[in-house]
């Protein structure tokens, strides 16, 4: 969200605190001790790989060697990513166009990820739905269609992949929002969403710990950002 010259000072100081917030939450998720090198050949299945901090983290994985299967909602916009990620040297990049406000997308997708990369690292879990403020995002019908895109699918991807990750010894990361931590105005369905997601994973992490389950859970907790500064955070990280 840019912020023009006039802005009002206050909100740009409220943007300015979200978004360090989230700058702040994000770093102490991801640890320091990560290894580039462990990524070539990984095998990666990412969601919301179309635009944003989605179609950032698929250049970086493709930089880094990782074989990638890409899912987003609009089909021409996965194609421009994936021509880009083959540019940039990922071995292996497949896509599948997916709707995951319908509930039986997430299983078509995870099997099409097992089905190409004969089974997964990693699983990156970044895409979202956003409805508008106000009365109507409170409508029973729009409550049902964000907690299915922003929630439900999340817990059915994850669910349907575990045993690939947990025979891999893998990892999940989940790309989560500040209003999951600090709810705010006119956004209420959309902040118990995050709430939830934000809380199933941390009870996982626990449960998968007590069953000696080496999966890792890794939530990225983001605060406003725009394309270009998901750009830069993520060039930051690649060391470029």
């Amino acid at each position: 969200m840019g912020l023009s010259p006039t802005a009002d000072p206050v909100k740009a100081m409220k943007v300015l605190l979200l978004t360090g917030l989230g700058a702040l939450f994000f770093a102490y998720y991801w640890g320091d001790n990560f290894d580039p090198a462990s990524l070539r050949g990984a095998r990666v299945l990412l969601t919301g790989a179309s635009a944003g901090v989605g179609e950032e983290l698929a250049y970086h994985y493709a930089r880094l060697g990782s074989h990638l299967v890409l899912t987003a909602h609009t089909e021409a916009l996965l194609q421009k990513v994936v021509g880009n990620c083959r540019k940039l040297g990922a071995p292996k990049v497949f896509y599948i166009a997916a709707d995951m406000a319908s509930p039986d997308v997430p299983e078509r997708v995870v099997q099409f990820a097992l089905d190409k990369l004969g089974g997964l690292d990693y699983l990156v879990l970044n895409h979202l739905g956003a409805a508008p403020a106000g009365t109507r995002a409170r409508s029973a019908q729009a409550i049902r269609w964000l907690l299915q895109v922003n929630f439900i699918s999340y817990v059915q991807l994850t669910s349907l992949a575990l045993p690939s990750l947990t025979d891999s010894k893998g990892s999940l990361v989940v790309v989560s929002s500040l209003l999951g931590r600090v709810p705010t105005s006119f956004s209420s369905p959309y902040s118990a969403a995050k709430f939830a997601l934000d809380s199933f994973f941390d009870s996982l992490r626990r449960e998968l710990d007590m069953q000696d389950v080496n999966v890792a859970i890794t939530m990225c907790v983001l605060g406003l950002r725009d394309h270009a500064s998901a750009a830069e955070g993520v060039r930051w990280r690649n060391g470029g």
